[in-house]
């Protein structure tokens, strides 16, 4: 299904290329980027579509709604610049026909989480590797000039090292993480085999607003959050001393638009992140502090395939890709807790 506005795009006119430029499209004075991002309908892919918006460039969204929520999209409904194809790109056909007319890739679209994977591996690897794929090929073909990766930071493992750095070895201990690996080695090698620009940012623990509370699946920032607007007992697994590098998603969103626009880094991966580690127990605290309450939490063992620290070492995408982080967590964590405090 595709549901498209098409008002502006009726008159554009292709820009005159030349070497090393990305493709635009002209309208009197203003140039247009178009861009594709997958998974559109998901709480980071929705996050980056409105900045998109908001910079005067044309957005088309592909999700097959599998994880993604419509209510994530509703609000650019009717908007000049977006239009919304539903579809599965595990079909080679459906992705060749989501970037025709494009000129910048986005995938963010998979099945995310560590604990899905581990319950069902062959659902994880289509989504995640068998899409990845076909959105590399389509890409190829329709001569797309960029394609931005979004990767992980499980694919580090349990590496006792920290700050992670994206030279480390990789020691994938769930399906998740090793599809996200194959999907940057695959990212790489059709920058190497067919000179397609394409950019891997590894994403350490995205959190902010449209983040789904409400699956079994759901990340730790927002159950957490839930629970403490609602005055539940949390349920936690491990003692809370495991620690994570919490990036607030304006951030990522700010990255991929900067991997965009790079004219430099292709080929390679980018920790995104803040730079900051925080342990679960910290987290509760600051929560606690924001929201006025006290949590009850009841602690159970660790889940399989969970790693147990991250952070990150942001210097190469400072240095190549002039990515800075705009939110620190705490403020992100505010910021986050007043959009799930909205009626």
């Amino acid at each position: 299904m595709l549901v498209i506005s098409r008002e502006i795009i009726a008159n554009l006119q292709p820009k005159n290329k030349t070497s090393g430029q990305i493709r635009g499209y002209s309208l009197g004075s203003i140039s247009m980027q178009k861009y594709l991002v997958t998974g559109g309908a998901g709480f980071i892919g929705s996050n980056i579509i409105k900045k998109i918006l908001e910079n005067g460039d044309f957005v088309r969204a592909v999700d097959n709604l599998a994880t993604g929520r419509r209510e994530n999209i509703e609000e650019f409904s009717g908007h000049a610049n977006f239009e919304f194809m539903e579809g599965d790109l595990t079909d080679l056909e459906t992705a060749k026909k989501s970037v025709k007319g494009m000129d910048i890739v986005l995938h963010e679209a998979a099945v995310p989480s560590v604990q899905r994977s581990v319950e069902d591996p062959l659902k994880s690897h289509h989504a995640n590797i068998t899409a990845t794929l076909h959105m590399l090929i389509a890409s190829k073909e329709e001569g797309i000039k960029k394609f931005v990766y979004a990767s992980s930071s499980s694919i580090y493992g349990n590496n006792p090292q920290l700050p992670k750095k994206e030279d480390f070895p990789v020691l994938p201990i769930s399906p998740y993480a090793l599809n996200k690996y194959a999907g940057e080695r695959y990212a790489q090698i059709f920058w190497q085999l067919y000179g397609l620009p394409t950019i891997c940012l590894r994403y350490f623990n995205v959190f902010g607003p449209k983040q789904d509370p409400n699956s079994p699946y759901s990340a730790v920032i927002p159950k957490f959050i839930s629970v403490a607007l609602k005055g539940e007992e949390l349920l936690m697994y491990g003692d809370g001393s495991q620690s994570r590098d919490f990036t607030f998603v304006d951030n990522v969103v700010a990255a991929n638009l900067l991997a965009a626009s790079s004219e430099k880094g292709f080929g390679e991966v980018f920790n995104i992140a803040c730079g900051q580690q925080t342990t679960l127990n910290e987290l509760v605290g600051f929560l606690q502090d924001i929201t006025k309450t006290q949590i009850k939490i009841t602690h159970q063992q660790n889940r399989v395939g969970d790693v147990m620290h991250s952070l990150a070492d942001i210097s190469k995408a400072r240095e190549m890709l002039g990515y800075q982080p705009l939110v620190d967590f705490k403020e992100g964590l505010k910021k986050t807790v007043q959009w799930y405090e909205k009626p």
